[in-house]
Parts: structure tokens; sequence; C-alpha cells
């Protein structure tokens, strides 16, 4: 199921709305003034035409119009990116989404982390590329799969792996609710292909949340307020898998006070996204791989 790139004013949404009302200013200024001013000091038989008035007038206005709404839409679309994240309480909440949602939110959570995102077009409910990411004149390919009950096969890795070569990206990730298969977690090892479940991709979208479920408030006296609401369930299943990370070499907490301020680097060994963990025996505070075991990179 392919998704077309769509119209030029399409194209414009899909900018940050300040590149498009830019874009409108300019072409008004351009057709309203610009044009008419350069035609007339050139004088001629165009010099005559604009002396009696701009027939480029009402064009210059429809431009305006069209580069406003466009931004209007971007605008639009930034704030729903930016709400659908924000809203996201668990990994309930996050399979209720449709599959447009979900890739919209895993770009939105890269895009926090600083990426520029673009939504590719070439991917779709049955897979391919989704999202490109860029930053430091990397290209990173990622699918998304909203699969809960189902792992990702090694084909489908393997797939991601020839697209990575065919365009010549640098990285690629695939975010699967359900997880993956061993054999595709065998064969993206020291490869550059991240690998990002559920799990994972709950605490990447917590740690990007402008107020994480759970986290407590502070009442305007100065006391702990109430924790933010979030269901019974999500809360039990973030302490089930806290424990479970117990068991690992290194214990993975949600936000570490050191480092939950800090930008969120990529790994140095297969350029995935980190996350903040504390070291069980020393209680020091790193960077480590957020596709761990498969990767084992730490900063």
């Amino acid at each position: 199921m392919g998704r077309g790139r769509g119209s030029a004013l399409g194209t414009l949404a899909r900018l940050p709305w300040p590149v498009a009302l830019a874009a409108g200013i300019a072409g008004f200024a351009l057709l309203r003034h610009g044009l008419p001013a350069w035609f007339a000091d050139g004088g001629g038989a165009f010099g005559q035409l604009f002396a009696h008035g701009n027939p480029f007038a009402p064009l210059a206005w429809l431009v305006l119009a069209a580069c406003a709404l466009a931004s209007l839409a971007s605008f639009a679309a930034a704030r729903r990116r930016r709400t659908l994240l924000d809203a996201q309480t668990g990994l309930d909440s996050v399979a209720a989404l449709g599959w447009r949602d979900f890739e919209r939110l895993v770009g939105e959570a890269f895009r926090r982390q600083g990426y520029v995102v673009e939504e590719s077009g070439l991917g779709g409910a049955d897979g391919g590329i989704d999202l490109v990411l860029r930053k430091d004149d990397r290209r990173t390919l990622v699918q998304c799969k909203q699969w809960r009950r189902r792992k990702v096969p090694v084909n489908v890795v393997r797939e991601m792996m020839g697209l990575l070569v065919h365009h010549r990206a640098h990285a690629v990730r695939i975010a699967a609710l359900g997880g993956f298969s061993r054999d595709a977690a065998r064969f993206a090892a020291a490869k550059p292909i991240a690998l990002i479940d559920g799990d994972t991709l709950l605490a990447m979208i917590r740690g990007v949340q402008a107020t994480p479920p759970g986290a407590t408030r502070v009442a305007p006296g100065g006391a702990p307020g109430t924790p933010a609401s979030a269901p019974a369930a999500d809360r039990a299943r973030a302490a089930a898998t806290t424990a479970a990370s117990a068991a690992q070499d290194d214990a993975a907490p949600d936000d570490p006070p050191a480092l939950a301020a800090e930008t969120t680097p990529d790994c140095p060994r297969c350029g995935a996204a980190m996350v903040s963990r504390i070291n069980r025996f020393t209680a020091a505070t790193f960077w480590g791989c957020a596709s761990f075991p498969a990767c084992r990179g730490t900063r």
C-alpha cells in the first residue's frame, strides 16, 4: 500500500510552517512588486504593459494564500504529532494507534532527539521505508512495524539491509512492538541495524515526552503532588520491566538525574539511539545502546 508524494502544496505542508509562510511572502513580493519594477525599468512592450497595471497581482495573492494554507496545515500537523507523543501512557495506548499514527509517533520521537524526519512515502501498512532520518550528514532508514503479537522475522531485516545498500544510507532502524525473532537479532548483530522492540520504543518515547506519564508533579506550595495519571496495568508493566532489567549487568531506569538534561547521543558502534542507564554495582550513570544486548555500545 504505497503512498504518493502529493502536490507542490502538499510538499510545502510537510515543511516546517515558518518555511512555507516565508515562501509565500517571498513569492508575493516577487510577483506583486519585484517583477513589475524590473519590467518597467526595462521599457519596451513589457514596460508598456506594466505601466497600466500589474497582471501578476492576482497570481501574487493566490501564491500567498496557498502558502499560508500550507503553513497552517504544517502547524496543525506538528501540533498533532506533539500531542500524539505526549499522550502515550504505555504499550497498550501505542498499540491502539492506526499504522499511520504509529509512524508519526516514531517520527516525532526521533524528531525530538534532533533528527530531521522525512515521511518517505515508500512504506505503508505493508512495510518498506517509512521514515528517513537525517542528522550530522548521516542518513538512516526506518521501518515501523506495529505488530503486537508477532515478531519481526529475519527476512524483513534482510530486506532493510538491502535497502540500506541500494539507497546508500548509513544505518537502518526497525521499530516493532512485538519484538524480533532470534534469527533477526542474530542477523542484525554487528551490522548498522538497530532493532527497537516495544519496551525500548516506550523508553525512548518517555525519554522525550514533555511530561512523562507517572512523573511526580510538584504542587504550588512546594509539596509533591499526585503522580500523573496512568492505567494500573501500564504501571505494573513498567515495574515488571524495571525488575527484569535489574537482572542484566546494567539496570536501565527511565530518567537518571545526571543524564536527563543531556541530548540523547547515538551509539558509537551501531548508530542507534542510546538510553541513560545506571551501573548497579558502582551507581555510575552512563549511556547505553537501546539495542542491548544485540549491541553493547556505551558512552
